[in-house]
């Protein structure tokens, strides 16, 4: 007995031409729409590929975004409190600036010069360098320059005024007379 099942069940008379047929449409729709839920498995396995990796990249960026912000937060928060501590120092050392000071003290801050109404101690002790004058809430204050120096390595743009002490060269013939700071030309 040679031959498919089919032959068979046809020369047996159990199955004719028709039904024969449509067995083997039925077969060729079956296997076509078996190759075609194949091939859309592999479609949907890449666009699910796709989209994995797309969500991916999106919390990779998100990620990012949130560093970005967090440093960001931390500039602040560490800007904040160096300006609190300069204005605790400055306000804690500064000393103060009479009312009815008759020596007047110029002095630049940016572009622009300004002056101060000093008695004669304070303006001496500016010209020598020890005392400074730092800007605070837009007004100046005079602070000791070693306040001055510890400011300026937080906030430099806060030291408006600070002379630096001379080194006076000891075979200097003129070391002996000194160049008022008054003087006017």
């Amino acid at each position: 007995m040679a031959g498919s099942l089919q032959d068979q069940l046809l020369n047996a008379g159990l199955a004719n031409k028709k039904q024969a047929n449509k067995a083997k449409a039925d077969k060729r729709k079956k296997a076509k729409k078996a190759k075609t839920v194949k091939k859309g498995e592999e479609y949907k396995d890449q666009d699910q590929l796709e989209r994995e990796q797309a969500i991916a990249q999106a919390k990779a960026e998100k990620l990012e975004r949130d560093k970005a912000l967090n440093r960001e937060r931390e500039d602040e928060l560490t800007r904040r409190s160096i300006d609190a501590s300069v204005r605790q120092m400055i306000n804690q050392n500064m000393i103060d600036i009479p009312r009815d000071g008759d020596v007047e003290y110029n002095f630049v801050d940016g572009t622009a010069i300004k002056k101060l109404y000093l008695d004669k101690t304070l303006q001496d002790q500016l010209a020598r360098g020890n005392l400074a004058i730092a800007a605070l809430d837009q007004s100046y204050k005079v602070i000791p320059t070693g306040i001055a120096d510890k400011i300026n390595e937080r906030r430099p743009e806060v030291i408006i005024s600070l002379q630096q002490k001379e080194e006076i060269d000891p075979e200097d013939p003129y070391a002996d007379f000194q160049i008022p700071d008054d003087l006017m030309w």
